[in-house]
This record gives C-alpha cells, structure tokens and sequence, in this order.
C-alpha cells in the first residue's frame, strides 16, 4: 500500500524537467493515435483551436491535432518538456504554467485534453478546473482526459505516490461516480467513459461535451 503524501511533497516539475532527458527513448509507449484521430474526425477543420493542459512535449496530442491544421495552445510547467516540444510540435503555441494557474477566454477552444496529467493534481482542485474548462469551450465543444482509479491506484479514493520510471509521482482521484455527478453538475453532457490499457496501464478516458445551447 502506497503511503499517503502531500502533493508539495513531490516536486513534479523537477521530476517531468528529468524525464525530459530520456522522452525521446520512451515516447512509443502509449499509442493513442486512434482516440485522437476518433476526436478530430468528430469536428470541422475551419478555426479550431485546441487547448492540450499537461502538454509536455507536445506528442502525441499537439502534434497529431496540428498536423490537421489546427492551432494548438499547449501548457505545461516544465519548461524542459516545452523544449521538446519546439522539436517535436513547433508550431504549438507553450504556455510554461501550472494548468491551476492559467486563464482563457470564454467560448474560445473546440477540444480541450488532459491526457495522463489531471490525476496529479490534487482531487479537491479537479471539479474547479474542470469547471473552468466547460467555460473556455466553445458550445458543442469536447473536454477529453484521463483519470486514475482502483484499477491503477488498487484504492477507491487516492492520495499519495506510486512510481512511474523509476521516479515517486503524486496522484490523487475520487471515485469515478463522484467526478461524473461532478461533471454533470458543472453542466457538461458526458459522451463516454472508457477504461483503456496502454504501456501495462490502466486509466479512465472521459469525454464530455458542453451543450451547443
């Protein structure tokens, strides 16, 4: 059983600014070109904007989506990761910021993502900036991320460390029907919720949608 930690216990930045030296060995692991190009197909090509929270390197998400002539806003508080991504999705626009931190304008994003990122931010914080979101997506705009559970955690509730690479990572995750009712009462309509496998791991993919009206 995992001890339970403090996120501030955990300098994440330090440890994704390290993992920034071995990304390019690693960064086959996770294929998820299928749930990309599945999101992508959903939605029209003219001035689409996609906001990826957790960037990192900008691959696979920033750079599949701008490889379909979309502009892509990335953030990420590493700013080793972001420079990676000058190389790997160079015409992403980086914002190096802690995702609780930033702001954008309402109505402005048709997707937003938050792959393998959200579950190491505190649960207490999750419904905020998941609220905050539903407020930066267009109408009819798509939110997709990734959640830990017991299935990865071994744990209905989670907060504390489990390693990845060799390195300690914070996660932290309420039950999966806690965040749906959280979800919904934020407004968002959800689309689908999927465990998924890859690289020996198991996660929760949502996918919710603001209404159009």
């Amino acid at each position: 059983m995992t001890s339970p930690t403090s996120s501030t216990d955990i300098d994440l930045k330090a440890v994704y600014d390290r993992f920034a030296d071995t990304y390019h060995d690693n960064r086959g692991q996770f294929d998820i070109s299928p749930i990309l190009n599945g999101l992508i197909a959903g939605h029209s090509l003219e001035q689409q904007h996609l906001l990826d929270l957790g960037c990192g390197a900008g691959e696979p998400v920033a750079a599949t989506f701008l490889r379909q002539g979309w502009t892509v806003t990335g953030v990420d508080f590493s700013a080793r990761m972001l420079d990676l991504a000058s190389t790997y999705a160079p015409d992403m626009i980086p914002v190096c910021a802690d995702m609780l931190d930033v702001d954008f304008h309402d109505n402005t994003f048709a997707i937003i993502t938050i792959v393998y990122a959200l579950f190491h931010v505190p649960a207490q914080h999750h419904l905020t900036l998941l609220a905050r979101c539903f407020d930066w997506l267009k109408p009819g705009g798509q939110l997709l991320f990734t959640y830990a559970t017991e299935a990865y955690t071994g744990q209905p509730t989670f907060d504390g460390t489990k390693t990845f690479m060799g390195e300690a990572l914070f996660y932290s995750h309420r039950e999966p029907e806690t965040l749906m009712t959280g979800l919904e009462g934020i407004g968002f309509t959800i689309e689908s919720t999927d465990y998924k496998t890859l690289g020996g791991e198991t996660f929760l993919w949502v996918l919710a949608r603001k209404p159009a009206t």
